[in-house]
């Protein structure tokens, strides 16, 4: 790391901002942490939001707090914002990170690489394998809540059109679309796995099923993920909220409007759909800031 650009920024806040001794020691420790990290690897000062979303899952391995999380990340953006100002990178990757101090609020988000990352650790060579996958694949590719997954039928997904019916919340009904991704996985479970997993319960409905052979449970599914994660090290703590939360934020990312991911997601409102949005909102600040000749 250049330590130059640290201790101009620390004479930054000293002189212009005239911050406490005590935040300025704060926040050298918190960047020196982060550039620890990578210096293996790199001295470069500019670093890409999936390398960020990196350090963060280190930290939360080390056993930090959500507090101390906060704390650094908070750092890091008004460092990385200094830089941006100063030409030294093109981008702050602490824009699109949110992290809340209490332990309510929004879920964190998957990036793209751990995402697939997940994907990848998954064996498909056994039935059980191939029913994992389809259920993980489906859950990202259309957002549904998990209770609305163990509730799905086999007669609920219909693979010509690539859609499922949803039962939601209220009775509300619903249909998703189903990614190409997400369609090869179920099909290769519906074919090869599920089958399998049958055993004598010919007459069981249900899309997914236990290793009994009967529908599988919410609790289930969080055994699923559980299991996944000792597999897959490097990344965070997985949930289905996470995943729903994923799922609807690289939508919003990727350009979907905020009206279709409310209806993909369910919603009956459109604040419940606000939550999975604020780093939608990061990102649209961020481009504004460097596109808008007069922002």
């Amino acid at each position: 790391m250049n330590q130059e650009w640290v201790k101009q920024f620390i004479q930054y806040l000293q002189i212009e901002k005239g911050v406490s001794v005590h935040t300025i020691k704060n926040y050298q420790r918190d960047i020196n942490d982060f550039y620890y990290f990578f210096e293996s690897r790199t001295t470069n000062v500019e670093h890409t939001y999936t390398e960020v979303r990196e350090y963060l899952n280190d930290l939360i391995y080390r056993a930090y707090s959500r507090k101390s999380i906060a704390r650094r990340v908070s750092a890091l953006r008004s460092f990385y914002k200094y830089l941006l100002k100063e030409g030294a990178v093109s981008q702050n990757p602490f824009n699109m990170i949110a992290v809340s101090n209490s332990r309510k609020g929004s879920p964190p988000v998957f990036a793209e690489k751990e995402i697939n990352s997940l994907f990848d650790s998954i064996d498909t060579t056994e039935a059980l394998g191939k029913r994992n996958l389809a259920l993980i694949e489906l859950l990202y590719a259309t957002g549904i809540r998990v209770s609305e997954c163990v509730d799905l039928n086999i007669s609920d997904y219909d693979k010509d059109i690539g859609t499922i019916h949803v039962n939601g919340k209220g009775r509300r009904e619903r249909y998703v679309p189903v990614g190409s991704l997400a369609m090869e996985a179920l099909e290769n479970y519906l074919t090869n796995g599920r089958p399998k997993i049958l055993q004598r319960i010919s007459s069981e409905k249900a899309l997914f099923l236990n290793y009994r052979g009967g529908r599988i449970t919410d609790r289930g599914v969080r055994v699923v993920l559980s299991k996944l994660m000792e597999n897959t090290s490097n990344i965070m703590k997985i949930s289905p909220d996470v995943i729903r939360h994923t799922f609807a934020t690289h939508m919003l990312n990727e350009g979907a409007d905020f009206r279709t991911v409310q209806e993909l997601l369910g919603h009956s409102t459109s604040s419940s759909t606000q939550r999975y949005a604020h780093g939608t909102k990061d990102r649209l600040t961020e481009v504004y800031r460097s596109s808008h000749p007069r922002a």
